[in-house]
């Protein structure tokens, strides 16, 4: 029994020495850096790179919807702006048809309608290969962006070293749930400490779905790699925002975090899609891992501290909650040492998150240990052990009739009309 405490206690000590140099390391790399003495980055209205959003929907809520095509038309960009709406196969497509049709007069919107459902990187795909803009801005079907987003990336996209960027993320719907308040400050977190500090060395490991914008010149000599991902044979259908950004790194581009393009997504509100949501998530992590692993030779050493505190810290931290767990179990005895360490990481954690958000809520962040240590632990080891299941969990598939083909119908503002075609995928299952 000695054994089960001891092994517990080596755990949590390996966990809180490398949690500790990772994260202050972490937290001096995620400050702002002083850009008084850079370039201005600002470049006459005329060249302002033209720009296509691209924005995926599947059995969205037509409310969602609208409030997200609303802040991509009332975007102050001076350039050039297209956007193309491709609706995935939905069932409630009736339902968001008035939406589609509020945006029938604005010449910037184009709909791209698919009569199966192929899933979101297809349906992206699909835009992609129809537009022409030299940069491409990928939002979800539920995300709300500030007015100023896309000028905004697209002046930080004025680098050409750099071929791709993402925003910051905040929850929309933060103020529904105890949950959501703790999604939020998740993201804050994930957003102004992980990707801020990647920044600062020009490498973004995962620019998140809900707003990032690519260098088309860049995405389309990785897109046939980007759609044809597999992992053990199967097609690997989720993750679409970190595969895609580790082939930018991969093919040399910089990838970058912009703090003050702020959009807002809607968020799990309950425990079981929250769930599902991270399992879906740490799948892909998990099978990009490899692949970002081969990338870490050439970037800043610090890039690797980022890899292992990641990976390895979760592993340590189950180990002497499994070990903690099994000594309470067999002895009836408290493991106070590890419960005492991870309470003290804890309120440190949340205090200097307080500090530098200046926002006290962030001391109720704590919560978010317990749901770590007894939920997040069990789902990513179940990621772990179920690698080659690219099932979306949350996504349900639009009933449609038997026999009916897959197309493409394309309804433009300048066409003046619907185009239909068969589609180029529609081999692909849904």
């Amino acid at each position: 029994m000695n054994l089960l405490a001891t092994t517990s206690t080596v755990a949590i000590l390996s966990y809180a020495l490398l949690s500790t140099v990772y994260k202050s390391v972490q937290t001096l790399c995620a400050l702002p850096v002083d850009v008084s003495s850079l370039p201005d980055d600002v470049v006459d209205v005329d060249f302002l790179p033209s720009v296509d959003v691209i924005v995926p929907s599947f059995n969205e809520d037509p409310r969602t919807l609208s409030a997200c095509l609303e802040s991509i038309a009332s975007q102050d960009y001076a350039g050039s702006l297209r956007v193309y709406v491709v609706d995935d196969g939905s069932g409630n497509l009736d339902a968001v048809a008035p939406i589609h049709d509020a945006y029938a007069e604005d010449r910037r919107f184009s709909f791209v309608l698919l009569r199966k459902n192929v899933g979101k990187r297809k349906a992206q795909i699909t835009a992609i290969r129809r537009s022409s803009g030299e940069l491409v801005l990928n939002v979800d079907s539920d995300t709300i962006l500030a007015s100023d987003v896309i000028t905004k990336l697209a002046r930080k996209m004025n680098n050409p070293a750099i071929g791709a960027a993402m925003g910051q993320l905040t929850a929309s719907n933060r103020s529904n749930t105890w949950l959501t308040r703790l999604i939020d400050m998740e993201y804050w977190l994930a957003c102004n400490e992980e990707r801020a500090a990647q920044a600062r060395f020009g490498a973004v490991m995962c620019c998140c779905g809900p707003c990032a914008m690519y260098r088309r010149s860049a995405l389309l000599l990785l897109l046939d790699q980007y759609e044809t991902q597999l992992f053990r044979g199967k097609p690997s259908d989720f993750g679409e925002d970190r595969h895609l950004t580790i082939l930018m790194l991969k093919a040399g581009f910089r990838t970058e975090y912009v703090p003050d393009a702020i959009a807002a997504t809607v968020v799990p509100d309950s425990l079981r899609p929250y769930l599902r949501q991270q399992l879906r998530w740490a799948r892909s992590t998990f099978r990009d891992t490899l692949l970002a692993l081969r990338l870490l030779s050439g970037l800043d050493r610090y890039l690797t501290l980022d890899v292992v505190g990641q990976n390895l810290g979760p592993l340590l931290l189950a180990l002497s909650l499994l070990t903690g767990l099994a000594q309470v179990a067999l002895t009836a005895t408290l493991p106070w040492w590890t419960c005492v360490m991870i309470a003290a990481m804890t309120i440190v954690r949340c205090s200097v998150a307080a500090i530098r958000a200046r926002q006290l809520r962030f001391l109720g962040f704590s919560l978010h240990t317990l749901i770590n240590l007894f939920l997040l632990l069990p789902v990513k080891a179940y990621a772990l052990c179920t690698l080659s299941n690219s099932d979306w969990l949350s996504r349900k598939a639009a009933n449609l009739p038997n026999g009916v083909e897959k197309q493409v119908v394309i309804r433009s503002p300048i066409a003046g009309a619907n185009v239909t075609g068969a589609s180029e995928m529609s081999g692909v299952n849904s």
